[in-house]
Formats: C-alpha cells, structure tokens, sequence
C-alpha cells in the first residue's frame, strides 16, 4: 500500500510539476542575472503549493464533496486568468523596451511568485480525489503523498529557473516577452485539458 502510494506521488508529482518547471523557466528568462537565493526560493513557493493543494483537495474530497465539486468547475478559468494578466504584462513590459534605451529587467517580486504559484497548483486540487483513492482516509499518506509532489516539483522548478536563465541571457531583451507568451500558453493548456478533457 504505502510503495503504491509512493509510486502514484512520483507520477502525480512530475506530472503536476510540469507547469511550474514551465512558469519557472519563464522567470528565468524574465530574470537571467537572478541570485541562486531567489531561485531556490521561487522554487520553494512552488513546491509549496503544488504540495499543499493536493492535501487540500483530499481534504475537501473527504469532507466537504458536495461544494467541492462545485468549485473544481471554475479551476480552469481561474488559472487562465491569472496566467494571462502576468503574461501580458510581461510581453507589453517586453515590447515596451527599446534597445537604445535598455534599462535594468524589473525584478520578479514576491506577489507575482505567489500568484504563478497559486494559478499552476490550482488544478492539483483535484489530485485530491485520486489520493483519497490510495491514501483512504489516513492522513498520514495524504501527507506523504503531498511531501512528496512537493518536493518533486521544487527540483523541477530549479532546473526550471535555470534553464530560463541560460536562454534569458541569449535572447536577452526579447526573453520577457518570450516568458509572457509561455506564461499565456500554459494557462491555456490549463484552461483547455480542465474544460474540455
């Protein structure tokens, strides 16, 4: 029981980490000279949420069903909203640059972090009727389990920074607008496997 449900977190993990490890490539690019602190700590906020929302949705799964269900139905549209405001801030930041006048890239702040972070786990709430699944009503597993998503998107997400880092400092003042655009297209990813799938 407990290697099934370790085995299933592992999946769910790399599966649900996806969109962070994309977002994160995004700040990377957004924030090419970022410090290692900063991209440990996006990461971390990451890893945060993507573990937290899964034992949430157990929660409610275990609890409170009936007005869960009538939540999940919005979880599509409010990540793409999200997604696409910051996105789009970003591409107009971009655009708005002109190379003669290149001032220093705005830096990412913790609000916006926090954001990305609640519009890419939103959609692991659901995860939660698949741990009440495996994990039943023990607490303990939902807990291993969300430990364990977490910590699998907080090393996804720092090769995510990273990577973005690396192309950020080639594509130099387009890599904000190029971030925005991937922001955009992950929130429509979202939007459509949760409405149409």
């Amino acid at each position: 029981m407990i290697w099934e449900l370790i085995f299933v977190s592992l999946g769910l993990g790399v599966g649900l980490a996806m969109d962070a490890c994309a977002v994160s490539m995004s700040n990377g690019l957004n924030e090419p000279e970022m410090k290692v602190g900063k991209a440990l700590g996006i990461a971390g906020v990451f890893g945060l949420f993507q573990g937290i929302m899964p034992m949430i949705g157990w929660l409610c799964v275990s609890l409170i069903v009936e007005e869960f269900a009538k939540f999940e139905a919005w979880i599509p549209y409010i990540a793409l909203v999200l997604l696409a405001i910051i996105g789009v801030k970003m591409i107009f930041d971009g655009a708005r640059k002109r190379k003669e006048d290149e001032k220093p890239v705005k830096k990412l702040t913790f609000a916006v972090v926090l954001v990305q972070a609640i519009a890419t786990s939103i959609d692991a709430l659901s995860t939660g009727f698949s741990l009440v699944d495996i994990a039943g009503t023990v607490w303990w597993m939902a807990l291993i389990s969300s430990c364990t998503i977490a910590l699998i998107t907080f090393g996804i997400s720092v090769g995510g920074v990273y990577l973005g880092k690396r192309f950020g400092l080639r594509l130099g003042n387009k890599a904000q607008i190029v971030g925005g655009c991937i922001l955009i297209a992950i929130g429509l990813e979202i939007f459509v496997t949760g409405v149409f799938f």
